[in-house]
């Protein structure tokens, strides 16, 4: 797989490996159910869902037991997390970049948490894109939040994380998407922390 940028790099290496390791667990699962409780509680019937970066499958672990019976598919650029992706039955598995992505498909819900802040900024229409491309007819966007572009550093590292409002940019991109709801998980809520995350609904028209 040859890469575009050095962010796409930087996950599929040795730091995309490590990242594995740091993001797992009971505690993080348990925090993902009451979050996507949230969010799905303000949607129909979910029948379809596809995640765009989803590591080693944390937040499709909840999806499937939020909704059973659902068709949930994954894309993610790391090899090893890739692996584990694929020991989860019934999940469509793509080992892609999202900067190379072609959807030949929809489904119900386009989903991202924790990754458009790493893409490189100049990259993200393609990202953008892909998301409304394979929706047909919710989009939700979990990320860090911020009114105007800005580079934060990363675990020292510079180049690598990027916060803005996302979603407000495809509300601006695309007319005919409306938004359904928003909230914030905060990092010290005592039952189910997130890592101070701003989610976005978005639906189709």
């Amino acid at each position: 797989m040859t890469f575009k940028t050095e962010q796409e790099s930087f996950w599929a290496g040795e730091f995309g490996n490590a990242y594995i390791e740091r993001n797992q667990g009971q505690q993080l699962l348990a925090s993902n159910l009451a979050l996507f409780t949230r969010i799905l509680s303000r949607t129909e019937r979910v029948g379809s869902l596809i995640e765009f970066g989803a590591n080693i499958g944390m937040n499709i672990h909840a999806f499937k037991q939020l909704l059973p019976g659902s068709e949930l598919a994954a894309i993610e650029i790391n090899e090893k997390a890739v692996e584990q992706l694929k020991q989860i039955d019934d999940l469509t598995v793509i080992h892609d970049s999202l900067l190379e992505f072609t959807p030949n498909r929809t489904y119900e819900m386009s989903f991202i948490k924790g990754v458009l802040i790493h893409i490189n900024p100049d990259a993200l229409s393609k990202v953008y894109e892909a998301l409304y491309q394979t929706s047909s007819r919710y989009i939700c966007i979990t990320e860090y939040y911020n009114p105007s572009p800005v580079e934060v550093p990363y675990r020292g590292h510079q180049g690598k994380l990027f916060k803005r409002d996302f979603a407000g940019e495809m509300l601006d991109r695309y007319p005919d998407l409306k938004l359904v709801d928003y909230g914030f998980s905060y990092h010290r809520d005592t039952n189910f922390p997130q890592d101070d995350l701003s989610w976005f609904l978005l639906e189709k028209k």
